[in-house]
């Protein structure tokens, strides 16, 4: 135990001083520029050590293992050339302007190429040539991009105990990152609610696990924990987990590499994380080799497709997210599940596209329950969301509705956590009533707006019965009592 805090503190301290230097570098000015930069060279460490372990375990097999990045490109070689001690070998490794142009001008165009060069998208070949061709090495100085390798060479991957480590430690990172402006808080659902909504859909060995908006991966790597942590693995279902299972798709450069690192810091060697943007594909293309068991996701919202884009969906609208859901129900086997977080807008909404999707849901899928979320759910943002949780292949007879009340103000210092959402997720399993939670019989909901309101018939609201005279009354009142305690503080000074 004492190893593991010592271990975790000695990581952290890594991560720290490693944004310490970047903030330094005038390259590098947020905490995107920090994690984007942080991840490549966090990538490349992490390779080094998955060649070697795979090098290792083919000499003992009496084989051979053709290393995927060799030579001068090697860690070994630019990065972190080794004396015999093992200790960091000064007069062979490069510093300053020439480790800057080695990594800008060959090390980065040579793992670029491998992307014409892989044999598919799905294997780790591919994927190097993809991350190296969208980022770019920021740092201007090659004496900060020494400093940053050196403090990455002390992180080792060769077990899952380190590994489970610094996913933790990343996944502060990403959490930060989300506080560095819009475009960062995209990425990053609060790992509570992930793990809740996937608790919830109970993925299973066998069945596949999408998300179409990916961001930094979250749902899949909950996913994963969630499916590898139910019992004992054979090594069938172990590599089922490992090349079967997690599809994702992320169109934004900096989030796909965050996504393949966080995944593959979860144990994900080699994840199937594609970089497109989904909603450029016509949903009429389809079938049903693409369609999926379970989709987990937090799509953007807000956002306004162009008309084109619009023209891949039988709903025609802006709104990003209802493109999205529309893009999960087709994509859903028969029988498939999906838990999906959604501006509570989209509940009421009386515009003809809410009113169409909404029917569409309510006809074609079970929508079993609504996960109606307080503000400051989501830090730093006061949208109101909820989670629509439903099945695909049959038509909704009742909502369970869950209406969470953590019983104060969320914000940074008090973020929601998995307490929060305990009674929830264990209530979901029966549609259990209570103060918090009803069911409503789609019986009773207008088929004309198809209105899904979250309305608690638990909680009445107080009327005032008071008739204006009466309250203005009182207050003349109040005001008097106020005057009176005035005049004696004067007369007591």
């Amino acid at each position: 135990m004492l190893l593991f805090f010592w271990k975790i503190r000695m990581f952290d301290q890594v991560f720290k001083s490693i944004d310490d230097t970047l903030w330094k570098d005038a390259g590098c000015s947020s905490e995107l520029d920090y994690i984007e930069q942080t991840s490549w060279i966090l990538f490349l460490k992490y390779l080094d050590d998955f060649e070697s372990d795979k090098e290792t375990a083919a000499m003992l097999n009496g084989e051979t293992y053709s290393r995927i990045i060799d030579g001068e490109f090697r860690w070994l070689e630019w990065a972190a050339p080794k004396k015999a001690d093992r200790t960091l070998d000064y007069n062979s490794a490069m510093t300053g302007d020439d480790l800057r142009d080695f990594v800008n001008f060959k090390l980065f165009p040579h793992l670029a190429s491998f992307k014409q060069t892989a044999e598919n998208p799905r294997n780790i070949t591919y994927k190097i040539g993809e991350i190296f061709g969208e980022v770019r090495n920021k740092l201007q100085s090659g004496y900060a991009l020494r400093d940053v390798i050196n403090k990455v060479d002390e992180l080792q991957f060769l077990s899952n105990e380190d590994k489970h480590e610094l996913s933790s430690l990343y996944e502060d990172k990403i959490k930060n990152m989300g506080n560095a402006g819009r475009n960062g808080g995209e990425y990053y659902t609060p790992r509570p609610l992930i793990k809740s909504i996937v608790k919830v859909i109970n993925p299973q060995i066998g069945e596949t696990v999408y998300d179409g908006a990916v961001g930094s991966a979250g749902f899949l790597c909950e996913a994963y924990a969630w499916m590898r942590g139910h019992g004992e693995l054979s090594a069938a279902d172990y590599e089922q987990l490992q090349n079967n299972t997690f599809i994702g798709k992320e169109k934004k450069s900096l989030a796909y590499v965050i996504g393949i690192m966080n995944m593959i810091l979860h144990g994900v060697e080699a994840p199937n994380i594609i970089h497109s943007n989904t909603l450029t594909e016509n949903i009429t293309d389809i079938q049903q080799k693409d369609r999926v068991d379970v989709v987990l996701a937090n799509p953007p919202f807000g956002g306004k497709e162009r008309a084109e884009i619009q023209q891949n969906f039988p709903v025609k609208t802006s709104e990003t997210a209802y493109l999205f859901l529309q893009h999960f129900i087709k994509i859903l086997k028969s029988d498939g599940r999906c838990g999906v977080v959604i501006k509570n807008t989209f509940l009421s909404n009386t515009d003809n596209a809410s009113i169409a999707l909404r029917k569409q849901l309510m006809e074609e899928c079970n929508l079993f329950a609504v996960l109606d979320l307080p503000s400051g759910a989501f830090i730093g943002t006061g949208v109101k969301t909820v989670v629509l949780f439903f099945e695909k292949g049959k038509p909704t007879d009742k909502i369970w509705y869950y209406q969470l009340d953590v019983g104060r103000n969320m914000g940074k210092k008090n973020p929601l956590n998995e307490r929060d959402l305990a009674e929830f997720v264990e209530m979901s399993k029966t549609q259990e009533l209570s103060e918090n939670s009803w069911l409503v019989d789609v019986a009773d909901i207008n088929s004309d707006s198809w209105d899904l309101t979250v309305n608690n018939p638990n909680r009445v609201e107080e009327v005032d019965n008071r008739t204006p005279a009466e309250i203005i009354a009182e207050i003349e009142e109040l005001d008097a009592q106020a005057a009176q305690a005035l005049q004696a503080i004067k007369e007591l000074l």
